[in-house]
């Protein structure tokens, strides 16, 4: 048996745990965090064995998880101190290089990033993991299997990680959801419906997209007749600056993204 250490007890480190635990996961789960309050929470839902104390959490570790804010990486890694030896460590905070990781904490500490989504709550997370070239093959399959418990993995260069980051959350799928339900509230839609009605444009689509052999293109024609109303909605949104807004958006986590680095 394993033992998996989170330092950290927030959003992320309990998706993580939910997936773990939906997947029955052999691996003893060991959180710590500075708030008795989370440590009681993911002890009670997912059976995580709580640990406040920082370096005896570390001492515990076979991998080690560490998942707080970026602009609180640099804090707690001075924090722990003096580490004598061999730990694989993975970083899900984002925007943080691993340049900066490993200067913080050294040999004998060999680091990973990754980016996991809080979809892996269900078993059908997406994570992107990227590994510094001395990394060796054992420790790269050991943070995939890790990860692949509870999605898809896979790996990209770290040059793309701040893109792919800003990419490929679920807030997109939520906040799209959340507005376009919104807007046919306004048009008349009751709350249920609206929301059956967007998930079904969203989720079922996509879906359809995902597990069919055709285009992205075709579907789009398929759905949007010339001259139809589905045409009609797209391109008054297009007009209304949709396309603009997303890449502003984009540019602006990406951003976001890069000033985290400069740690």
């Amino acid at each position: 048996m394993s033992t998996v250490v989170f330092l950290g007890g927030g959003r992320i480190t309990s998706a993580i745990l939910a997936g773990l635990r939906l997947s029955h996961t052999k691996d003893r789960l060991i959180v710590h965090d500075h708030n008795p309050g989370k440590l009681r929470q993911l002890q009670r839902r997912y059976r995580a064995i709580p640990e406040g104390n920082l370096q005896r959490a570390v001492a515990r570790a076979d991998l080690l998880i560490v998942a707080v804010r970026p602009d609180s990486v640099g804090d707690l890694l001075q924090a722990i101190g003096d580490i004598t030896r061999p730990l694989l460590a993975v970083s899900v905070a984002a925007g943080v290089p691993l340049r900066v990781l490993s200067k913080e904490l050294g040999p004998p500490v060999r680091w990973a990033r990754s980016m996991p989504s809080p979809v892996c709550r269900s078993g059908n997370g997406l994570t992107a993991v990227s590994f510094p070239v001395n990394l060796s093959r054992h420790d790269r399959q050991r943070v995939r299997d890790f990860f692949s418990t509870f999605g898809q993995v896979i790996e990209i260069p770290e040059s793309k990680f701040d893109a792919f980051t800003v990419t490929y959350s679920s807030s997109h799928g939520y906040h799209a959801l959340a507005t376009l339900a919104k807007a046919a509230q306004e048009i008349g839609l009751d709350r249920k419906t609206a929301l059956l009605a967007a998930a079904h444009a969203f989720a079922d689509g996509i879906t359809a997209w995902r597990e069919g052999k055709h285009s992205l293109q075709s579907l789009l024609e398929e759905a949007a007749t010339p001259g139809g109303i589905a045409a009609t909605t797209m391109a008054a949104m297009d007009h209304a600056g949709y396309g603009r807004a997303v890449r502003k958006g984009l540019k602006a986590g990406f951003r976001r993204a890069r000033y985290n680095a400069r740690a």
